[in-house]
């Protein structure tokens, strides 16, 4: 399959409207470091259809952007503002079953039910391209059964 690369221009506001402390989910944060992986580059995109959002994952933060808002343009160029992002604590935890702690950053007034669906959002939008992946990966025309010998 062919690979492509695009690039896109997002701006942070200024000042964070709020902040607060969480953590994410195992799950959600193990498929988005799957996800990383796979994508083998700095960031990957992950549409969140069903809220008309758009994640950037990389290695240090996951940002959302509105896909059908809050487009900025300043000094000649154009891109679409961060309303919401996800910062998990780097370090090692205790099991990788472990929420993940995690400071949630609001660009914006009235975000707070936004990332209320983000969670669960994210959670069907990353089980949907990992399921995908899985089967691109699974070999053409079924299965197959080899006999083991134990010696």
């Amino acid at each position: 399959m062919p690979s492509y690369r695009i690039r896109e221009t997002f701006f942070r506001p200024d000042e964070a409207f709020a902040r607060e402390v969480s953590a994410l989910p195992a799950d959600i944060h193990n498929g988005l470091q799957r996800l990383l992986a796979k994508g083998g580059g700095e960031s990957v995109f992950l549409p969140i259809r069903s809220i008309q959002y758009q994640a950037v994952i990389d290695r240090e933060e996951i940002i959302f952007v509105d896909a059908i808002g809050g487009y900025a343009h300043q000094n000649g160029v154009g891109g679409r503002l961060i309303r919401i992002a996800w910062r998990p604590a780097a370090g090692p935890r205790s099991s990788i079953s472990a929420p993940v702690p995690c400071e949630i950053v609001y660009y914006a007034a009235g975000l707070q039910e936004t990332q209320r669906r983000l969670i669960g959002e994210t959670r069907a939008a990353l089980r949907l391209v990992l399921e995908r992946e899985r089967e691109r990966a699974a070999p053409a025309g079924g299965h197959r059964v080899v006999p083991f010998h134990r010696r």
